[in-house]
């Protein structure tokens, strides 16, 4: 998220309600991609908990999530088109060639092409490439920071264990 200048929630209090759900996002997409910077591909590989969540998990998951919501909704492509796996679960499933500079680098490409699928999009506009239906780009922001802050919690919880260990 480079190409992005550094704004903060604070930073867009008076500004329309696109932009503050803009960078109410970005923060909690770096947040959760910053979860892997220094750790070891160990550690962001270590099982805490029964489900397959780990911290490289949790953001493979993001990374799904973003093409889920920016992708398959935005651009009504399938999950085969985009390459993704059908179910939320799949997406935690780390392969062998996956590591933090991978999955830090997928991720950042599908939050920058999120921002390209929606940009021309307003707030009421309806993308149809849900399985919910037709849904404002107003709830698909509200849904993804739900997302987002929820696994940047685990991801604290998650790296607070490894780091004290």
């Amino acid at each position: 998220m480079s190409s992005l200048p550094a704004t903060f929630a604070e930073d867009v209090i008076d500004q329309p309600a696109r932009a503050q759900f803009e960078v109410f996002l970005d923060e909690h997409r770096n947040a959760l991609n910053g979860c892997l910077n220094g750790m070891t591909e160990e550690q962001v590989r270590q099982s805490l908990v029964p489900s397959r969540t780990t911290l490289l998990g949790l953001v493979k998951h993001a990374t799904f999530v973003e093409k889920v919501w920016f992708d398959e909704a935005v651009t009504c492509r399938s999950r085969v088109e985009i390459g993704i796996p059908a179910t939320p679960d799949e997406s935690f499933i780390l392969d062998d060639d996956d590591t933090i500079a991978t999955i830090q680098r997928a991720h950042r490409e599908a939050c920058e092409s999120s921002r390209r699928a929606s940009s021309s999009l307003g707030l009421d506009d309806m993308v149809h490439g849900n399985r919910r239906g037709p849904l404002p780009l107003r709830w698909v922001y509200l849904h993804m920071l739900r997302e987002l802050a929820q696994h940047c919690g685990h991801a604290d919880i998650l790296r607070e264990q490894l780091i004290s260990e």
